[in-house]
């Protein structure tokens, strides 16, 4: 660690702390090479096998684990060897020389099962490479939340050797790494440009020492190997924080690097631009936090348990991450080279619009003859099996065929999970399943709702891998936009009504209509973290507003804003959630007095359930 400038003497305070937890989301690590022998590790169930291999990905997560974690008595000394780590695969070998990348759309899971089990930083040292900088909605909703709840993800800048971004390092509040020689120089490699002058730093990204599957070193180059380093001395300084004293805070740490930065004014280069926001300084960075705390006390940091929720831009379908290499500029999230399980179920109330998979050829093209009638089947019998009326038929009359397809819940036309029912109500399941398709087909349904347990995982047809979800039937629904505002706003007044009821009948419609779109549209997440849940069974729950936008309308208030933050009182061996809806007044003069209302969900049940009375009343 020698080209690590200032490293002994954090050292000397702090080896790292068992409380202060990194996730790396990575390719597999070989926990049993020397250096990681005995580290305080545990490994994260993905979608990607936690076993290593000898192929790219595994010696890709086995070097930049070692990086951060290797014992100081091992092969490979590492940053932060005392630290706690989550392991969660998210590349997968494919032979020695190449690896299977991930989206944006399993990155985004990847990270929420992080924040999830504990982890104070989020180590990405890959990345995928983006023209515009923008990501997946899900992907920057999930950094969003990161940032509200004060977690900091560290992530690769790219390895283009140009002034381009990769996601997710280019999004806010995400620390961006890129690497430098031992003279401080930028690597050719190294990617700059955007927001990377502002929320990148450059770390020694030259020949870094790291454990390789099966025992043995190697040196390598890239900014990945930089990632980890930067991950590394981030842990040490929240360690350090609560040393003193101090509340864990990585986000007061991030502020603490950039602002300690050696720039092109103390040390200048030849393109200041590619220097990021400035080389890796330890000395300041540990000077700024032990002297001059007080002065950041501003600095944006949240309580774990918010999670204001904003509204998000449409995108196109996600496409995959891979390590940043510096040989290759990925079309995926990609490596970027040259104990926090709970043992609890993971529990999904999902919203998305229902399909289905024919899994494999082999079962595709059995389908199809079933279908068609036929022995063999050609290409346009093969396609009758995609027919989405045909197939219905078909198992409407064979409903023991049901389970032959992959039923999948998709956002935005991605496949976010496999729904498989088990159980001794599983054939009531799949007639629900049927029911919600045909619907969607013929009276434009266009929401369902899947409470479960996460499975285990299935791959469809075109190889994308998708968690399963055992579904639970009692908290099935499918409903249209239109019918469920509708149901909530009451029947139409009549013909004859006065114009002023019609008026207050339509804008009743319109705030509902208001809330739901923003929870589908602006909202939209996967059903995972507890106020995710909480949100989404507010939305297939709109009846809860009923009275609420009643009170609305007669005060002429508008929707501002939908909150979720964790609620201070809950029954015991609950987890209670508030859903916020703010109103305001754009009729008065002083617009800044607000009315909230405050429902409580619970969600420690497969179906969540609202407890209590809905709370009102005004704020600034």
């Amino acid at each position: 660690m020698a080209l690590l400038s200032g490293i002994r003497e954090l050292w000397a305070e702090t080896l790292g702390d068992p409380a202060v937890c990194i996730a790396v989301l990575d390719g597999s690590v070989d926990l049993s090479h020397p250096s990681l022998k005995g580290a305080n590790l545990t490994w994260g169930e993905t979608l990607v096998p936690g076993i290593a291999d000898l192929g790219l990905a595994s010696r890709h997560g086995t070097h930049v684990a070692s990086v951060i974690f290797g014992r100081h008595d091992g092969l490979v000394p590492g940053v932060a060897p005392r630290c706690r780590g989550i392991l969660l695969p998210i590349f997968r070998s494919l032979g020695e020389q190449s690896f299977q990348p991930c989206s944006q759309l399993d990155l985004a899971r990847a990270i929420t099962q992080a924040v999830q089990q504990g982890a104070h930083v989020v180590n990405i040292s890959g990345g995928q490479f983006s023209p515009s900088g923008t990501a997946h909605p899900l992907l920057a909703d999930v950094v969003r939340d990161c940032a509200r709840r004060g977690v900091l993800i560290v992530a690769a800048a790219g390895n283009d050797g140009c002034a381009c971004l990769h996601i997710p390092a280019a999004l806010d509040s995400v620390l961006a790494v890129g690497a430098m020689d031992a003279r401080g120089e930028p690597l050719d490699s190294s990617n700059w440009g955007g927001p990377y002058g502002i929320q990148g730093i450059l770390a020694p990204g030259v020949d870094i020492l790291g454990a390789q599957p099966g025992g043995g070193t190697a040196r390598a180059t890239g900014t990945s190997y930089a990632t980890a380093l930067i991950s590394g001395v981030a842990a040490l300084l929240v360690s350090l924080q609560r040393k003193r004293g101090r509340p864990p805070s990585p986000l007061l740490v991030r502020e603490a690097l950039l602002r300690s930065a050696i720039g092109c004014d103390q040390q200048p280069t030849t393109d200041c631009r590619r220097l990021l926001a400035g080389r890796l300084n330890v000395n300041g960075a540990v000077s700024i936090l032990v002297r001059s705390m007080p002065a950041m006390s501003d600095s944006p940091t949240a309580p774990i348990d918010s999670a204001p929720n904003q509204n998000q831009p449409a995108a196109a379908t996600p496409t995959p991450l891979a390590p940043s290499g510096d040989a290759v500029r990925p079309a995926a999230v990609q490596p970027s080279a040259c104990g926090c399980q709970t043992g609890a179920p993971q529990l999904v109330y999902a919203l998305g619009q229902l399909s289905y998979d024919l899994v494999s050829e082999a079962r595709l093209d059995g389908l199809a003859q079933t279908i068609a009638g036929v022995a063999g089947a050609s290409a346009p019998e093969r396609v009758l099996a995609f027919d989405r009326r045909r197939m219905l038929a078909h198992l409407d009359a064979h409903p023991w065929d049901s389970a032959a397809v992959e039923w999948t819940l998709s956002l935005d036309g991605t496949a976010i999970y496999a729904v498989r029912p088990q159980g001794p109500f599983a054939a009531d399941v799949y007639k629900q399943l049927r029911r919600f398709l045909r619907e969607q087909l013929d009276e434009g349904v266009e929401r369902v709702s899947i409470p479960g347990v996460v499975a285990g995982k299935a791959t469809l047809l075109l190889g994308q891998v998708v968690p399963v979800v055992v579904p639970e039937l009692r908290g099935m629904f499918s409903w249209t936009t239109a019918a469920l505002t509708d149901a909530v706003a009451g029947a139409a007044p009549a013909e004859g009504a006065p114009q002023q009821e019609r008026d207050a009948h339509a804008q009743c419609k319109a705030g509902v209509r208001n809330f739901l779109d923003r929870v589908y549209h602006g909202l939209r997440n996967l059903g995972l973290m507890p106020q995710d849940r909480a949100i989404n069974f507010a939305a297939t729950n709109a009846f809860a507003f009923e009275k609420i936008y009643e009170v609305a309308l007669k005060e002429k208030m508008e929707l501002e804003s939908v909150n979720v933050v964790r609620s201070p009182i809950c029954r015991p061996g609950s987890d209670c959630w508030d859903v916020e809806v703010y109103f305001f007044y754009p009729e008065r003069q002083v617009q800044t007095v607000r009315r909230v209302y405050r429902f409580t969900v619970d969600v420690s049940d497969i179906v969540p359930v609202t407890v209590g009375p809905t709370r009102s009343w005004f704020t600034r």
